[in-house]
């Protein structure tokens, strides 16, 4: 057994969390756009996803420098949270979607969310983690949430398939809240 700082051990906890919900929705998004999105295309999910991308790129460095002129942990710890809180209820959202617009306007919160919570997150990780250890701390997160983002792809496969896109979405943003 490998001994890791408590903070260290929720944030991989919560990572997990996180990103298993996203997981969830991540490998049916853009069958449900087609599906159940009144005129969606893979134009509609190659523009839902541009918007994420983009906007969380351009969002995260300058929010990351915001973080960096406050001295301590509590500004990160609320980006943290409510940048998660935010990209937790995307799923929700697409639960009520019918058009091309409410996918475009639900990625722009999942950017912001992602943006603002990354930042805050990676902030408190990296001050946290034991200096000799760090890959393996590192290494120890990103598999942890590989691992159930890769299960909870084949888990969205078999949710949808039996319960609908709506189950797996409630699962999803209840994974991540």
């Amino acid at each position: 057994m490998i001994k890791i700082n408590r903070i260290v051990k929720y944030l991989i906890l919560a990572d997990i969390a996180f990103w298993t919900g996203w997981g969830l929705v991540t490998p049916v998004f853009a069958i449900f756009v087609v599906d159940r999105i009144q005129g969606g295309t893979a134009l509609t999910v190659g523009i839902a996803t541009a918007i994420y991308w983009v906007l969380r790129s351009l969002l995260v460095f300058p929010i990351g420098v915001m973080l960096d002129d406050y001295k301590g942990e509590r500004d990160d710890y609320l980006f943290l949270v409510a940048g998660s809180f935010i990209a937790s209820l995307v799923p929700f959202g697409f639960i009520f979607a019918h058009y091309a617009w409410h996918i475009y306007v639900l990625q722009f919160f999942y950017g912001l969310g992602l943006a603002m919570s990354l930042a805050g997150w990676r902030s408190i990780f990296t001050r946290n983690i034991d200096s000799t250890r760090a890959a393996t701390e590192w290494s120890l997160d990103d598999a942890s949430l590989s691992m159930g983002t890769g299960l909870a792809g084949l888990v969205s496969g078999i949710l949808v398939t039996k319960l609908g896109y709506d189950a797996s979405f409630a699962i999803a943003g209840s994974l991540g809240l």
